[in-house]
């Protein structure tokens, strides 16, 4: 793979993360109850674990590290609809 479509999927992976995690704080604050909730929520935190995973083959643990807590940060940035309309 080279340096240009590294850094690509890289890119791609990140966003993956925010978008799981920005699912995953929906999740939290949206109308489903109990079990449900708990395995979407669940489920989102599996699917980041694997983007995690992919991005230490991509670049090393702790740049993927790095890239995890970038891409959490860029997420939480991002206030959730919920938030953002009572403010």
């Amino acid at each position: 793979m080279s340096e240009t479509e590294n850094k690509s999927e890289v890119a791609r992976i990140m966003r993956q993360i925010e978008l799981e995690y920005e699912a995953a704080q929906r999740g939290m604050y949206g109308f489903a109850a109990g079990a449900a909730k708990h395995e979407f929520i669940t489920a989102r935190m599996e699917n980041m674990g694997r983007c995690h995973e992919k991005l230490i083959t991509l670049v090393g643990e702790q740049e993927a590290t790095r890239a995890l807590a970038q891409a959490l940060e860029q997420a939480g940035n991002e206030a959730p609809p919920e938030k953002e309309a009572a403010q």
